[in-house]
Order: structure tokens, then C-alpha cells, then sequence
């Protein structure tokens, strides 16, 4: 169907943040869709990121719903996105701060795996790691740093929720990043420590790639994050989405092929990495090297 060419992943963005001012306005579907003048069939397949959506309709559900202007321009402008087949988000001002999307799909995922070349995943961070990586962001004040701080902590939330379900955690994680200390030898110690007992949660898995491992084609590919999504009452699942993030965007991939060429890059890594229990050993040696006390 024409309607559903392009990536699902603004058209998700937006019905959530258009279910949520619904919500905030005290209204349900049949009394917003009598208030447009449509089908509520049609309030909810937007709602829902079913097809591409069109400016004047989300223009309409803002006025109705009261939202403010600068949000209603960031929501039209979103529907413009949903005919492409592929995204950039750029972080900045121009973004507001409830337009937290990659947040909304991680906490919708049922499994989520990520290759982590560089840093310690957020999720997996110490308040200690955490606050160090936000001190190196140049160009930010205090304030943001602060916030970033919160909210990445905040995100942390997903790892002990008891409903829904966590997701199932999987990362593959390089030597590398063991061997780069962040915030001192201390703080790093204690960030290994956190990792070596995060990977016994049940639902956690972390292995590390080592640097004997040589030019992979998880090296060659990047940091990225895999993210599948539960069936839920929906017939069609929503389709697995490719997160990569740089410093001044992310991009999120869902059409197929580009799917299955970083499956196979997962696949190499599953091949390359050690087992769960190497690697725990592995990292608890590490740290214990830096902190022996």
C-alpha cells in the first residue's frame, strides 16, 4: 500500500505525542473525532502510526487539543517527515524537550541489543560515568548538563521496571571501552564493578569483544542499537528499527535491507565475542587492576 511507504519511526513519534495532548485534553477518541469531523477509525490510525499523515489533519488535532505553537510547528513539520524513507532527528534548541523519540521506541522495545565501541552504554552507566561523559560535552552549560545527567539516569528506570516487562538487554561490548578510564581510576572501577553486576540480571546479557578480534565488521559498522517491538494487539508487529547516533543527530534505519546488513554485523559479533562468564571475569579482572583495594 502507498500509504505505508516510508519509515514508521516519525509517524510512531508523532501519534504518541498527539495520543498523549488527547490525553492531557480530557478527551477521548470519539469525542475528538466528532469535534474533526472524521472517522474515529482515523483519529486512531494516526494515533497509532498507521500511514502517513497529513499536516493540516495534525494542525487541527493541535488547535483542538490546545497545544502551543511552537509545539503544533514541530508536529507539522514531523508529519512532513512521515512520507520519507528515511530519517535524521538533529538534538538542539530547535527540538523540544518533550520530543524525547529514540526514549519513547527504547521503552516500547522488547529486546534491545547494542554494539558499544566507544563508551559504556547509557544504561549500563554508574552516576559517576554518567556525569563524567556529560562534563565532556563542549558547549553546554552547567544547567544542561545537569538535565542530561537526570535524564539519562532516568532512562536507567527501563532495566528494574516490573510492567511491562523489561526488555531483553543484549550488548556487545569492545575491550576498549574497559580500557578507557572515564572520571579517573576510581570511578572507573566502580563502573566496571556496576557492569560486572548488571550482566547476572536476568534479563541482561554483556559480552566483550576483544581487541585481538581485529577489523570486524562490528568495527567496521559502528556503535548502533538493534531494536525489536512486541506484537502487541496489532496483527503486523511494528518493524525493528537500526539506531546510530553522532554528535549533532541520530539516524534511525527500518527498511528491510538495511535491517538485515547490521543482523549480519550482530552475527559477526556473536561469532567474535567472548562468552557471559569470560567476559565477567574479564571485567571484574580489569577492574580490580585499577582499584585492588
Amino acid at each position: 500500500m502507498v500509504e505505508l511507504a516510508g519509515s514508521s519511526v516519525p509517524r510512531r513519534a508523532l501519534g504518541r505525542v498527539l495520543r498523549e495532548l488527547r490525553t492531557e485534553a480530557r478527551m477521548t477518541l470519539e469525542g475528538a473525532a466528532a469535534a474533526l469531523e472524521c472517522s474515529r477509525q482515523k483519529v486512531w490510525r494516526i494515533e497509532s502510526g498507521i500511514g502517513v499523515v497529513r499536516g493540516i489533519d495534525v494542525r487541527a488535532m493541535c488547535e483542538l487539543y490546545g497545544a502551543r505553537r511552537e509545539l503544533t510547528a514541530a508536529l507539522v513539520a514531523l508529519a512532513g517527515e512521515t512520507r520519507g524513507r528515511g530519517w535524521w532527528h538533529a538534538y538542539g534548541d530547535p527540538v523540544p524537550d518533550w520530543f524525547d523519540l529514540y526514549g519513547g521506541l527504547e521503552s516500547a522495545a522488547c529486546r534491545l541489543r547494542e554494539h558499544a565501541g566507544a563508551l559504556v552504554p547509557v544504561l549500563l552507566q554508574t552516576r559517576g560515568y554518567a556525569a563524567a561523559t556529560c562534563r565532556s560535552r563542549l558547549g553546554t552549560t552547567e544547567g544542561d548538563r545537569e538535565r542530561l545527567l537526570d535524564a539519562r539516569l532516568r532512562r536507567q528506570d527501563l532495566l528494574r521496571r516490573r510492567l511491562p516487562r523489561p526488555p531483553r538487554i543484549e550488548v556487545m561490548l569492545c575491550e576498549a571501552v574497559l580500557l578507557r578510564q572515564v572520571g579517573g581510576a576510581a570511578t572507573m572501577a566502580g563502573q566496571l564493578r556496576h557492569l560486572a553486576d548488571a550482566g547476572r540480571l536476568p534479563h541482561v546479557s554483556i559480552r566483550v569483544l576483544p581487541l585481538a578480534a581485529g577489523a570486524h565488521a562490528g568495527a567496521l559498522a559502528g556503535p548502533f542499537v538493534l531494536l525489536d517491538f512486541p506484537p502487541g494487539l496489532r496483527v503486523d508487529p511494528d518493524p525493528p528499527v537500526v539506531y546510530r547516533e553522532s554528535l549533532t543527530g541520530a539516524l534511525y534505519l527500518d527498511r528491510p535491507a538495511e535491517w538485515a546488513a547490521y543482523e549480519r554485523a550482530w552475527s559477526g559479533l556473536d561469532a567474535l565475542a567472548l562468552s557471559e562468564e569470560e567476559s565477567r571475569r574479564l571485567i571484574v579482572k580489569t577492574g580490580e587492576e585499577l582499584d585492588p583495594g
